[in-house]
């Protein structure tokens, strides 16, 4: 891969999480009107499946794929990712929760180094365990981290497997295959929860974040696909970071959320953890 072709890969990767955002900043509005996480996301998979399906050109010879364990295992993983996250930002502020969540790379990119048999760089490990750091600064484990925290770690560890799985299957599968799958079954799975719990009563206001927060999240996850076809998961990890940007820019920007000086500190050791991992990369070719 050129340096051009990463800086490309970097601008798929950055829209992608830019995308996936505003499906979660939609997502808090939501839940802070009262909405019940489940709801939330059993709408974005099921709104998302039925808007998708038309363009997904899913052919019969297809369906056979969803019994695939791969797909079925990489779907779970992100309807489970996709529930915690929206359960993290009912209590605590958008660029926290997604400092918290990134420890996601950190997982995708250990994952791809002991499954998938890619293989570790020394400088590239020791950024990763700077974004570390950063992310213990911003959950403060022991020192009053909250519940909604931990389900931000949580959200983090499935989406790095899930990333982790999606490498596995983006070169057997289309990516729109991959994306209506992971929307269908996505819904199947969350349908119990989502009727299980308290139903909103619709309005114009939260039927335009319901479709925004399910087109955000399944755009961004479409472009993940298409990136993870076009490099290795150990790349796109890194790259994942840039949504750090995204998530302050969009508390600030929709709640007034600032970060306290350690969640700001541990933002920053994210941030160069990921554009370093980055730039290593760019010195390798």
């Amino acid at each position: 891969m050129q340096s051009s072709e990463l800086l490309r890969l970097a601008g798929i990767v950055f829209g992608s999480v830019t995308f996936i955002v505003v499906g979660d900043t939609s997502g808090k509005l939501l839940t802070a009107n009262g909405v019940d996480p489940f709801v939330v996301a059993w709408s974005r998979f099921g709104l998302a499946a039925l808007i998708m399906l038309p363009f997904s050109g899913l052919a019969v010879k297809e369906l056979k794929g969803f019994l695939d364990w791969r797909v079925l295992v990489r779907s779970a993983l992100i309807a489970g990712g996709i529930s915690c996250i929206l359960t993290a930002l009912k209590t605590e502020p958008i660029p926290n929760v997604f400092g918290a969540f990134f420890v996601g790379p950190i997982v995708s990119y250990i994952l791809a180094i002991l499954f998938l048999g890619e293989t570790p760089s020394r400088s590239r490990s020791l950024l990763l365990a700077v974004g570390f750091i950063g992310v213990l600064m911003v959950v403060k484990p022991g020192f009053g981290a909250s519940t909604g925290m931990f389900f931000a770690l949580a959200a983090g560890t499935f989406y790095g497997s899930y990333l982790a799985m999606t490498r596995t299957v983006a070169g057997s599968y289309r990516p729109r295959f991959l994306l209506i799958s992971q929307l269908i079954i996505g819904s199947i799975i969350l349908t119990p929860f989502g009727l299980s719990s308290p139903m909103p009563v619709l309005n114009l206001n939260l039927s335009v974040l319901i479709a925004l927060s399910a087109l955000g999240s399944a755009i961004g996850n479409y472009l993940i696909v298409v990136a993870n076809r076009k490099a290795e998961a150990s790349l796109i990890a890194p790259l994942v970071y840039s949504q750090l940007i995204s998530a302050t820019v969009a508390g600030v920007l929709v709640f007034g959320d600032w970060p306290d000086m350690y969640s700001l500190m541990g933002l920053g050791l994210i941030l160069i953890s990921g554009f370093g991992s980055m730039v290593v990369k760019m010195r390798t070719f």
